[in-house]
Order: C-alpha cells, then sequence, then structure tokens
C-alpha cells in the first residue's frame, strides 16, 4: 500500500509545520503541503473576527463560526481531489474537536491511503515555543496539547518534547514508505 496522505494532528506550537518541512525534504518523491495556518491566512478579514469565521481569544479560546465551517469543509474537499488528482499531500490540522474534527477528513479522504500521526509536545515546551514565536495568542498551546488528541485515533505517534522535527519527519517517512 503506497501512502498518499499524510495527516498531522497536533496542538498549536507542537512542532507540526517544522516536520512537515523536513518530511518535504526526507521523503524520496515530491509531497504538497496542505496546513490549516495557511487555510486560515487565506481568509477575508471579515472572517477573522467573532461571528461567522474564526476568533482567537487569550487564553487559548478558538470559537469558530458557521461561515468558516463551510469554507473549510470545501478546502478538506480541496486537499482530498488534489491526492486524487495523483499529488502527495501532507495535511498540518489542530483537531480542536478531537474525533469530530477528524471524522470529517476521514470522509473526504475515503478511498485514499492515509498515514494518521498525532504529533504530541509537553503543554509547557509548546508554550514556550509559543511565547518565542509571539504569533499566538498566549494559552493556546497549552489548551490544545492534551485536548486535540483525546480520543482521535493514529497509525503512528511522534513527540517534540524531546525529538527534533527531523528525526520525528523520518520516523514517519519509515512508515510512509
Amino acid at each position: 500500500m503506497t501512502i498518499q496522505v499524510i495527516v498531522l494532528n497536533g496542538g498549536s506550537s507542537s512542532g507540526k509545520s517544522g516536520i512537515v518541512r523536513c518530511l518535504q525534504a526526507e521523503l524520496p518523491t515530491p509531497w504538497l503541503a496542505a496546513a490549516i495556518d495557511t487555510f486560515v491566512d487565506s481568509l477575508p478579514v471579515s472572517l477573522r473576527s467573532a461571528g461567522e469565521g474564526i476568533e482567537f481569544a487569550e487564553g487559548g479560546g478558538v470559537t469558530i463560526g458557521e461561515e468558516f465551517r463551510k469554507l473549510e469543509a470545501a478546502w478538506r474537499e480541496g486537499v482530498a481531489a488534489m491526492a486524487r488528482a495523483g499529488a502527495r499531500v501532507i495535511i498540518d490540522d489542530v483537531f480542536l474537536g478531537g474525533p469530530a474534527s477528524q471524522e470529517p477528513w476521514r470522509k473526504a479522504l475515503t478511498g485514499l491511503h492515509v498515514l494518521w500521526v498525532g504529533v504530541r509536545c509537553a503543554s509547557e515546551v509548546a508554550e514556550a515555543r509559543e511565547i518565542a514565536r509571539g504569533d499566538r495568542p498566549r494559552g493556546m498551546a497549552a489548551a490544545q496539547a492534551e485536548k486535540v488528541h483525546r480520543g482521535v485515533s493514529y497509525d503512528l505517534e511522534v513527540d517534540t518534547t524531546h525529538m527534533e522535527s527531523l528525526a520525528c519527519a523520518r520516523t514517519i517517512a519509515a512508515q510512509a514508505t
């Protein structure tokens, strides 16, 4: 079975983006990156506030509106369509709703060979990364560190608390090839 899609789920500042970059360098064939952060950055400013879009609050809260959910569903289907068209894709997401967030991906990726990967990181380490990056509301990393994994099933888990992105990528690549 040839893996067509790798899905990384982990909290904010857990190291997913670094792992994606390392995977792209380590895997023997080209892989596209599809990150939830890129999707959020593509939204119009009108959807980056309370109501219909997405809102980030101090303390780590994230509120999702109906218009965001509709656009996210379309994005998910588009990513799946790329994989069905022959592109290999690494998805970087945050399952805020645990298994309820994994299920729409399972549905969209039906018929594709998927490697589900949990990216764990101790909350205090993720929180330190969050402070260092300076582009996230304080508290988001700690609030999401465990929450995003509760009830989610994986083929593989890596932990960036003491493991570098490259080592995690190599572990994942060994399962994907």
